[in-house]
């Protein structure tokens, strides 16, 4: 199902009414492996890997734009229809930029530690300034060699998972991630603000957050980014870093299957 210049390659498993799962940046479909393994007795599960990610080819960019446009083209062409749009980090963003620009073509959202702007998040007072590829931290990013890279994401994947059985997986992925994809893709995901955007949704959406470092900070992040859309459920993992299908997969499998249903 890989084709040259593909924005993704997806796997299907299982019957019943369709359920598109979108993994965070740098991972690969198999992220939803134990989540799959559950929901596809019940449903149809449609599995995707960005390209640049897992086996997946990278392509040309806009990297984020060819993914969405991408998807509501694959939907269109498989007729598949209220499909239930389920994505974790990047992923959860994705889901809200599909069904706020097709609002009748799926059934509902579930976010999981998803933002509708991660540099809100990420950059003090950001203000909507679009992020040029062509910045200090980029470059330095793309001319670094493979042992920092590695450094680099075995630093931070403690901070993003808990159970520790989960973190090699994890940098393997993030380490064999093509690095022009990794560099500029997450610059796509930055420049990407929903905030207004998500007032045009009118399907129910479901944000399963990350309760870690501290709820009450998570809380708030969260009212203030989903503010244009006050019909938003949130529910949150104790004890869990931002990979929720590693920390609290349990929890994770229960929630789904409640609001799935």
């Amino acid at each position: 199902m890989v084709r040259a210049q593909s924005p993704f390659h997806v796997a299907v498993k299982g019957k019943g009414q369709p359920i598109l799962l979108f993994p965070g940046f740098g991972c690969p479909g198999e992220v939803w492996d134990e989540v799959v393994a559950e929901l596809s007795q019940t449903h149809q599960c449609h599995i995707f890997t960005f390209a640049g990610f897992g086996n997946v080819p990278p392509m040309e960019g806009p990297w984020l734009e060819k993914i969405k446009n991408g998807v509501l083209a694959y939907v269109k062409e498989n007729r598949l229809a209220r499909a239930t749009l389920l994505g974790h980090s990047l992923g959860g963003t994705l889901s809200l930029w599909l069904a706020s620009t097709e609002p009748g073509l799926f059934a509902r959202v579930i976010a999981v530690d998803a933002l509708p702007c991660s540099a809100a998040l990420m950059i003090p007072n950001y203000r909507g300034e679009p992020i040029a590829y062509d910045n200090p931290q980029s470059n330095m990013m793309m001319q670094m060699d493979s042992v920092s890279f590695r450094a680099m994401n075995a630093q931070s994947i403690p901070y993003l998972c808990r159970n520790t059985e989960k973190q090699a997986l994890l940098a393997d992925w993030m380490n064999r991630a093509d690095r022009k994809t990794y560099v500029y893709g997450y610059i796509d995901m930055l420049n990407l603000d929903l905030r207004a955007a998500i007032a045009k949704i009118n399907i129910p959406v479901v944000v399963l957050g990350a309760a870690n470092p501290d709820r009450a900070t998570v809380e708030k992040t969260y009212r203030a980014q989903y503010e244009k859309l006050p019909t938003t459920i949130f529910q949150y993992a104790e004890n869990s870093a931002h990979f929720v299908m590693y920390d609290q997969p349990q929890w994770l499998l229960q929630k789904l299957k409640e609001y799935i249903r």
